[in-house]
């Protein structure tokens, strides 16, 4: 079956999202070459970063894929271009980490790199304007989001995510240190992966000498942020 885009309906961050035609249940979605950090306060871009981001990403939903974690791809169109089923999105940010960075590394008393005894599993709110700020389960509770048996499934989720893409990063030589997964259900009320996962949503750092590869390197000018992504992506090629 072949697929056409029709009317533009949204630009975000990363990637726009088009209508596909003759199809209400399916998304059309293109990735841009933008990076941006600190709720998109800093902003830049490079040529093909949306096709390195897009190429990672199928690499990564299809080894998850293969262990029972659905995603919403229906289609690859080009490099930059994919046909997805439309989701009921949760308008939560799943975050797994394995180790002490970012804002974790800010609220706890634990050196930077800190090995988790067990993963950690958090929750935000998906509100820019608010800054997507942390949720605990009352939280979520008390906003009706999603049910405490859902919100279980969730984790369970988040944690088997963990386990596979931990192993999916190995083969590239990094070690999974966090990331970050928005979720949507099917029509059947089954948790599906929907957006990405990419050096935009996952903390990557080179196992044998600690450097950071992901979009740490843009946020805090660490090097070339366009070497770091093709490097990853030329390992997973590999």
């Amino acid at each position: 079956m072949s697929y056409s885009k029709s009317d533009f309906l949204y630009e975000g961050k990363a990637k726009r999202l088009y209508k596909v035609e003759g199809h209400d249940d399916l998304l059309w979605i293109e990735y841009k070459d933008s990076l941006t950090a600190f709720n998109a306060l800093k902003k830049s871009s490079f040529a093909g970063k949306g096709i390195v981001n897009a190429k990672i990403c199928i690499k990564a939903f299809e080894s998850l894929k293969a262990k029972g974690v659905g995603n919403h791809i229906v289609r690859v169109v080009s490099d930059r271009e994919w046909v997805v089923q439309k989701l009921e999105m949760i308008p939560l940010e799943v975050v797994v980490r394995n180790r002490v960075a970012g804002s974790l590394f800010k609220r706890l008393q634990f050196e930077e790199g800190h090995v988790l005894e067990t993963p950690i599993v958090e929750f935000y709110l998906k509100d820019d304007e608010k800054g997507d700020p942390l949720l605990t389960d009352s939280h979520i509770r008390a906003m009706n989001i999603v049910s405490d048996e859902k919100l279980e499934e969730l984790k369970v989720f988040g944690f088997k995510v963990n386990a596979i893409l931990t192993e999916f990063w190995k083969t590239a030589e990094l070690d999974l240190v966090d990331f970050k997964i928005e979720c949507g259900f099917d029509k059947d009320q089954n948790i599906m992966l929907g957006d990405e996962i990419s050096p935009d949503s996952c903390r990557l750092w080179d196992q044998a000498t600690g450097k950071k590869m992901d979009k740490d390197v843009f946020r805090f000018d660490l090097g070339s942020v366009e070497e770091s992504y093709n490097q990853i992506l030329e390992r997973l090629n590999k």
